[in-house]
């Protein structure tokens, strides 16, 4: 069986699997998603609940210490320490203190909790209040919820109370605000989670008023009733299973007592809805997935193998020895990516290979370097010797040797110098430090050479040479080290300007080209021929009367040492252009 014909029948018969495999496992998943969806906003509509009820809790607490604070409540603290009080005309007074405060509820009470003045209900003036709570609910400083009786029922209402002392006797000014529909509105819930508030009297209360038909929730408030703990069930208010919802209770509880219960309807009819349809897709999409396998089957194989083929001729035509093969690159995926590393891997070849023929000239030359060093070194001490025993020879004969040997003396250490500078030029290249690498901006560098250049480009006495830069913007950060690539960029201008006796113009470019920096040096001097060009680089060749042939050489162990390649090109009568490429940083 051939390749081709296998990646049909793998990936037909994988599509048919995968369709097959969705489509059972979809319901499942999506039922689990709907609940762990269904669960967070539950989760973020108690949550809101509970930040509602801390700033309800906070806002009526700090409501009723305003009404405390006021002056007319001090004047009812005061009248409640005279022998025999009269309360008669503070009647009215927590209807004013409600309405500035904007509470549902207001009621100034005796520390038995007879009552002075009763917002919500005035004709109750000199009774005991009717609201569920004690004397240490009323003097207590934490918020709390109540049960208050109202001529339409029972109300749940967020209440706080505050004691008033005007000297031995204190009097409790106690507010509330009622949980209702504006309450309920005002968490925000989605569009598929519902509110609702439960009283222990039996009304339930909606975003809208009242809830009209709860029986569907009489099973899971009996249980509510019996535990008084939070619980859930699944209510279906009508006869179709779409109309069902899981609902949360969250019991509202004061000292023991069932005061209501926050109710949260997630509604059931998306995961219904879609429980039928997945049936009914799914073998309709087994069908489809079987047919249309095998055809993106038949397609990827025609696009993979072809490619695949030209690859194997690529890698099979390297083998053989042709490292310049070429694969064509038609397409921007996995395949096409694929050639695209192939035919870098050949140039990087071809590049590795020439680096390596010049990692090995390098090593030659300095290896001769250091020979040539050696053999020159030996005779400058007997040479030295023989200077200082002409010198005491004149001392002792004066007459004699005097002229000869001051002639023969000076003429004889300028010698040693040269000799001794020849060898220090060939010690410095056999002895190349290794590279320090550093991050370098090329332009930045090529500024600072040209600075060093700048009085020697007008010298008084010989034709100005004109420095021309081309720096490129950005891109020519490269890894480097600073003092010896200033070295071999110092020995190219040098060279630029002895090229350039009668004046001319210097050129210095930068540019970043397919991850180098390249860095080219061009004189309008007189030029070389190809064959000087192709020995330039080549230790002790030089086209200068007076040299070592060794600066080009130094210039291209340090570019070498940098990982980086240089070139020359020029024409005789043209100038010349020496050309140093470096790779540039990447950034990780």
């Amino acid at each position: 069986m051939t390749f081709r014909t296998r990646l049909l029948v793998v990936s037909s018969l994988t599509l048919a699997g995968a369709v097959a495999l969705v489509s059972g496992a979809v319901s499942l998943a999506t039922r689990r998603t709907f609940e762990r969806i269904a669960e967070e906003r539950r989760n973020d509509l108690i949550r809101q609940f509970q930040r509602e009820m801390e700033s309800q809790f906070r806002d009526i607490e700090d409501k009723v210490q305003r009404a405390a604070a006021s002056a007319e409540v001090m004047q009812i603290a005061v009248e409640a320490n005279q022998p025999e009080p009269d309360f008669s005309a503070f009647l009215d007074e927590a209807r004013a203190q409600a309405d500035a405060q904007a509470l549902d509820f207001l009621d100034i009470l005796q520390p038995d909790l007879t009552i002075v003045s009763s917002a919500s209900a005035p004709a109750r003036f000199g009774y005991k209040s009717d609201w569920l709570i004690s004397p240490s609910d009323a003097a207590a400083t934490k918020p709390f919820l109540v049960r208050i009786p109202m001529d339409s029922g029972t109300a749940v209402a967020f209440a706080a109370g505050r004691p008033v002392s005007a000297g031995d006797k204190s009097i409790y000014v106690v507010g509330a605000r009622k949980l209702d529909s504006a309450f309920l509105a005002s968490l925000g819930a989605a569009s598929t989670v519902r509110p609702l508030l439960w009283l222990a009297s039996g009304e339930v209360i909606g975003t809208s008023g009242p809830v009209g038909n709860s029986q569907p929730l009489n099973r899971l408030l009996d249980t509510l009733r019996r535990t008084k703990r939070e619980t859930a069930a699944t209510v279906q208010w009508t006869a179709d299973p779409a109309s069902a919802e899981l609902v949360v209770a969250l019991p509202l509880v004061h000292r023991d007592d069932l005061l209501g219960a926050l109710l949260i309807g997630t509604s059931l009819r998306e995961q219904v809805l879609l429980g039928r349809n997945i049936l009914w897709t799914g073998v309709g999409l087994a069908c489809a997935g079987i047919l249309l396998g095998l055809l993106i089957g038949f397609w990827t194989t025609l696009r993979v193998t072809r490619p695949v083929a030209q690859l194997v001729s690529g890698v099979q035509a390297v083998a053989g020895g042709d490292w310049n093969t070429r694969v064509s690159v038609q397409s921007k995926d996995e395949i096409g990516e694929l050639a695209r590393a192939f035919n870098k891997m050949t140039e990087q070849l071809i590049e590795q290979r020439d680096r390596a023929i010049q990692a090995e000239r390098v090593a030659a030359w300095r290896e001769l370097a250091r020979r040539l060093a050696h053999e020159l070194k030996n005779p400058l001490f007997p040479l030295q010797i023989t200077i200082e025993n002409l010198q005491r020879a004149r001392e002792q004969h004066p007459a004699e040797f005097d002229e000869v040997f001051r002639e023969s003396t000076a003429t004889l250490l300028a010698e040693l110098q040269n000799l001794k500078t020849i060898v220090a030029q060939f010690s410095d290249f056999a002895k190349m430090p290794r590279p320090e690498f550093q991050l370098t901006d090329a332009n930045v560098l090529v500024r600072e050479v040209l600075k060093l250049f700048e009085a020697q480009f007008y010298t008084e006495g010989r034709a100005p040479i004109v420095p021309q830069l081309s720096l490129v913007g950005a891109d020519v950060e490269i890894l480097a080290d600073p003092l010896l690539l200033t070295r071999a960029l110092r020995n190219l201008v040098l060279n630029a300007m002895d090229a350039m006796p009668e004046g001319g113009t210097l050129r210095v470019r930068t540019e970043a080209v397919d991850g180098m920096v390249r860095i080219a040096v061009s004189d309008s001097g007189q030029g070389l021929s190809e064959e000087e060009c192709a020995r330039l680089f080549t230790p002790y060749y030089t086209t200068k009367r007076h040299g070592t042939g060794l600066g080009l050489a130094i210039v291209q162990s340090i570019v070498s040492d940098h990982h980086g390649r240089i070139s020359v090109s020029g024409e005789p009568g043209h100038g010349a252009t020496f050309t140093i490429e470096l790779p540039a940083r990447r950034d990780a």
